[in-house]
């Protein structure tokens, strides 16, 4: 049971997250207010193997954690008695990745006596949008990364409605595919956006919008399309057209993403449009979704490219809505890697 004596409007969390190739760990005051936001990558480190290797990233999360928790608590100004509680990643993830940052977060809150908050790794990515202003409910929130692609609908805050989902490969997974196909190194998605937004031409590419009345998402089809393309050039001898490739690729998941999104505002007459997840730092998204969010007098919201993809700062966000509910995690909690968004709502 919470302590009645704590003033659950305001924390200050430190919020570890090792969920899959970044350690990351932040300090943030009340929700919203990052005193200090540590990220130690490893794309140097997986780029030789052209993705993120399990065992290695959680090597490397072991190497570092220690040194970012320090960090980050000396960059926020304060000691580590001044930490209302500490929060981690608890799932989806990598489990060997996310099972570093539990146990640096069991270990540290033990010693400490501060409350444990097991969090989700989308609802942080969700309540990033937080760095940018309030959230206005109901709200749709379209998150777009490697693993997920999602439409998740908040009828208040804290809770989720899962509304759409991919059914295949995510739009980081088919951006990354796509780019290895066009022989742009790990991580890939960067350098399609970028080839994207400076092509002259596009190749006309499917649209796969499923059944009418769906909002559901599926690349895979997408992907082959592109391969298929690339393959024939191939096999005729020609020039592979990678700058028109990609812009065509791009702009077929951004009409899909950005048509789904917005008809799905409207149906559940959402107030506010959220995107987020590492995918949200793609230029081309962010453009078109805000033009046509601006034609449909629909408020967006985007958080600022260091806190689209995975940090400790999200996690923190989230975890302040634990905190307000006086809603905190045992110390036998375990990682877990297929945690569902609606039940971590209701723990």
């Amino acid at each position: 049971m919470i302590d009645e004596r704590i003033d659950r409007e305001h924390s200050c969390i430190l919020a570890i997250e090792t969920s899959c190739d970044e350690t990351s760990v932040a300090v943030v005051r009340d929700g919203y207010e990052v005193l200090s936001s540590v990220i130690a990558s490893q794309i140097e480190t997986h780029k030789a193997f052209g993705g993120v290797v399990p065992e290695v990233a959680s090597r490397k999360h072991v190497e570092s954690i220690t040194m970012i928790i320090e960090q980050a608590v000396e960059e926020a100004g304060i000691e580590m008695k001044d930490i209302s509680a500490v929060a981690v990643t608890q799932g989806p993830g990598l489990v060997g990745a996310l099972l570093v940052g539990v146990m640096a977060a069991k270990s540290l809150a033990f010693a400490l006596g501060k409350p444990l908050i097991g969090t989700h790794h989308i609802a942080g990515h969700i309540y990033a949008n937080r760095f940018v202003g309030d959230i206005e409910y109901p709200s749709m929130a379209l998150v777009v990364s490697g693993g997920h692609t999602e439409l998740v609908l908040m009828k208040e805050e804290g809770s989720f409605e899962l509304i759409g989902r991919t059914r295949d490969d995510a739009v980081g997974e088919a951006y990354d595919k796509v780019a290895r196909a066009l022989g742009f190194p790990y991580p890939g998605g960067p350098h399609v956006d970028r080839m994207a937004l400076e092509a002259p031409e596009s190749i006309e590419l499917p649209r796969v919008w499923l059944e009418p009345d769906s909002y559901d998402f599926s690349f895979s089809g997408l992907k082959s399309a592109v391969l298929n393309v690339v393959n024939q050039s191939k096999m005729r001898g020609e020039d592979v057209r990678i700058e028109a490739i990609a812009r065509g690729f791009q702009e077929s998941v951004v009409e899909v993403l950005v048509e789904k999104a917005v008809r799905a505002v409207k149906e559940y007459g959402a107030k506010q449009l959220l995107l987020c997840g590492g995918v949200a730092a793609n230029r081309g998204l962010r453009s078109a979704l805000t033009e046509r969010c601006q034609v449909e007098g629909i408020r967006l919201t985007i958080p600022p490219f260091q806190y689209c993809t995975d940090n400790g700062a999200m996690i923190a966000a989230a975890a302040h809505l634990k905190w307000k509910q006086g809603s905190f995690t045992p110390l036998d909690m375990k990682a877990d890697p297929q945690l569902p968004l609606e039940e971590w709502a209701r723990l």
